[in-house]
Parts: structure tokens; sequence; C-alpha cells
């Protein structure tokens, strides 16, 4: 078995090692996409920070006993945020965030109808990722919006790469159900 490449590694290695450095590093690389993975997730800005910083705290109280070469840092992280979310989820069970919560990602479009257009895509997208079932939202979005391969997946979720792909082909069917109705009102009138 070839051992993993990891850049994300060596700063963690370092930052168990002592150097300042690391942390912003780290931090840098792998904050925004463990907040990424719970505000979708989760559909909640507040409860997203603070997944994503308990998961880097995470990090932070495990990188001495970490192992190189086992798996990506990266791998490791989004486990930990999916694994938080869940439980947060859990202690939650009954409430659930108002899409009117999540803040806008930035967008760089150059016009400000196309970024309305774009915020009512994105707004559209999180509704209906928030109805699928939660094991299918998460692997669509570790698959879709975070771009993770099918075995990085299931490392994550703990289960079979043939499971994520039916989660995944289950949630895309379900969200194409969801969102057939307003393809016109979110500029998707050709297909």
């Amino acid at each position: 078995m070839t051992p993993i490449q990891d850049p994300d590694a060596k700063w963690l290695e370092r930052f168990a090692a002592g150097d300042p450095r690391a942390a912003r590093a780290l931090t840098d690389s792998l904050a925004p996409r463990s907040y990424a993975v719970a505000l979708r997730v989760l559909g909640d800005t507040a409860a997203a920070e603070d997944v994503a910083q308990d998961a880097m705290m995470k990090l932070w109280r495990m990188a001495p006993d970490w192992e190189s070469g086992s798996a990506k840092v990266s791998t490791w992280l989004y486990r930990v945020t999916l694994n938080l979310c869940i439980d947060l989820k859990r202690r939650r069970r009954g409430g659930m965030a108002s899409i009117d919560e999540v803040a806008e990602p930035a967008d760089p479009a150059p016009t400000a109808p196309e970024q309305m257009q774009e915020a009512a895509r994105v707004d559209a997208l999180q509704v209906a990722l928030m109805q699928l079932p939660e094991r299918q939202r998460e692997a669509v979005v570790l698959r879709h919006i975070e771009e993770l391969s099918n075995p990085e997946i299931a490392g994550i979720m703990d289960i079979s790469t043939e499971a994520v792909e039916s989660l995944t082909a289950r949630g895309k069917r379900a969200l194409a159900a969801l969102l057939a109705g307003r393809k016109e009102e979110l500029g998707y009138e050709h297909g």
C-alpha cells in the first residue's frame, strides 16, 4: 500500500513540534473546508462556526499522536466535522434553523442581477439539501460540493464505496425532483 501524500500532515507534524506558523497554515487550509461542510449539513451559520472550531480544536489535541501516511488530515477532519454535526443534530432534535439565517457565500459575479440569480440558486440548493435524509445530504455535500472521491467519503462516513455511490445517486435524484419545478425561476430554462 502506497503511503498517502498529504502536505497538511507535514504542517501538523510541525505544529506538534511547536512551529507557530504551522497552526496558521493548517487553519487557513482546513478551517474553511470544515466550516463549509458543517454549513451545508446543518444549514446554520452559527452552529457551523461552532462545529468548525470544535473540529479544529480536536485536530490540535490529536496532533502529537498523528501517524503520517495512514490517512489525509483533511479526511480525518471531514469525519470529525460530520460526527460533530450529527452529535449537534441529535442534541437539537426538533428545531431547525431558518434558511434566512444562512449567510450568502461571496459571489464574484460582475453584475447585480447575476449575483441575485446566483443567490437564489444557492438558497434553493440549501433548502433542497435540508429536505434530503441526513446520510444522503452528507454524501452529496462531500461528493458534489466538497468534490471528494467516493473512497474518501466512504472512509469519512464509515461506509462502503458502493453505499456512497447509492447515497449520492439517490440524493442527486431527490435534489433534481425537488428543484425541477424551479428551473425557469433559477435561470435554467435550457436544461
